[in-house]
């Protein structure tokens, strides 16, 4: 690649993957709707795929952080679908049970929040998208472990709020490269 070819910003289409299916898992959380096949390929394609793919663009721009995110919160959207549907199809003899579960979720909110320190060198939009998702994470696996109906619609909620701070910071991403001008504010570190 020659100096003068520039590389686009892949992080609104990783932000934009894991915010819609966020958005859309949560709505199902706050106990609007059951979980269906419109969240799990949201899972499989947008949440997973998209954000590997710009994981990958984050690593040949030379971006850790961004490769790092977007790859991992990708491959968690496939794990956490095959963990839903592929038990359902008895290829185990084993299926996840509520502790293994919680844990689970425990873990990526653990990884969430070391991610969110990263955030700290970055923008105030994403401070708001990686610690909402750690919370998230951590609401999800009490509500797991417990079985709390209430602390599943809480994490709902949270979870949809999580979901559109990421969806804001993709449009300011985007807007503001298309006009040249801060059009939506990621505020400033």
């Amino acid at each position: 690649m020659s100096n003068s070819e520039t590389l686009s910003n892949p992080a609104p289409l990783g932000l934009m993957g894991f915010g819609m299916t966020t958005v859309l898992l949560n709505i199902h959380n706050a106990g609007f709707f059951p979980l269906d096949t419109m969240i799990l390929a949201m899972g499989i394609f947008y949440g997973g795929l998209a954000q590997i793919f710009a994981g990958i663009m984050e690593f040949k721009k030379g971006n850790t952080f961004g490769t790092t995110a977007f790859c991992s919160y990708g491959l968690f959207w496939l794990t956490l679908v095959f963990l839903l549907v592929f038990p359902n199809l008895n290829w185990w003899a084993t299926k996840h049970n509520a502790l293994s579960f919680s844990w689970y979720l425990f873990m990526w909110g653990l990884f969430t929040f070391c991610m969110f320190i990263g955030t700290l060198k970055l923008n105030r939009a994403l401070q708001v998208v990686f610690l909402s998702l750690a919370i998230l994470f951590w609401l999800l696996a009490l509500h797991t472990i417990t079985g709390s109906a209430t602390i599943g619609r809480i994490a709902g909620w949270e979870g949809i709020f999580c979901g559109f701070s990421a969806i804001y910071a993709a449009i300011a991403q985007i807007l503001n490269e298309v006009y040249g001008k801060t059009v939506l504010s990621l505020g400033a570190k």
